[in-house]
């Protein structure tokens, strides 16, 4: 099975869920015969749940470009920006590449929130998009422009969280 027609979308928000919704995307595509590949930039914690299981999955790639540490929007390490460039030119490759369904970058939007990329180069990604294949963009703060491209925007609110009352992130809920 191939998509006739791929669209861009854009999970954005404060609350949680955004890559949780790209990874149940991924999960049911896969089930369909759809070939997924999933960049997480800013993603470089080796114990994210999703890296196991997607082990275990038929037609889901999953690549991490990061550092294991958080990004310090305010001072970012040149390790971190060198990184995001290394994960958006994989996904260059990837999107064009011919052989993926869908391809969902997680956390673009906060690489670029935080200066780590720049829009020109979010919005080329975007342009080099064949018309096949699904993009899935997510994280806080998308920018105007992408969510101006987008043909679905999904946006994730912070009505009620368990860190309000000190409940820290949980192995299997969290990560």
């Amino acid at each position: 099975m191939t998509l006739e027609r791929g669209l861009i979308q854009v999970y954005t928000g404060p609350g949680k869920g955004k890559t949780t919704a790209a990874l149940g995307l991924a999960l049911r595509a896969a089930g369909q015969g759809l070939k997924v590949y999933i960049i997480q930039f800013m993603k470089g914690w080796p114990d994210y749940g999703e890296l196991v299981s997607v082990e275990k999955l038929p037609n889901i790639t999953l690549r991490q470009f990061g550092r294991p540490e958080f990004v310090d929007k305010n001072n970012p390490d040149p390790e971190d920006i060198r990184q995001a460039h290394q994960a958006l030119d994989h996904a260059r490759q990837i999107i064009t590449g011919g052989q993926h369904d869908i391809v969902i970058l997680d956390e673009i939007n906060v690489a670029l929130d935080f200066g780590l990329i720049s829009l020109a180069e979010v919005l080329g990604l975007l342009d080099a998009k064949p018309r096949k294949v699904e993009l899935v963009l997510t994280g806080r703060h998308a920018h105007p422009e992408v969510v101006k491209r987008a043909d679905l925007v999904t946006e994730m609110l912070d009505i009620k969280h368990p860190y309000a009352e000190g409940v820290t992130g949980r192995r299997g809920i969290e990560y």
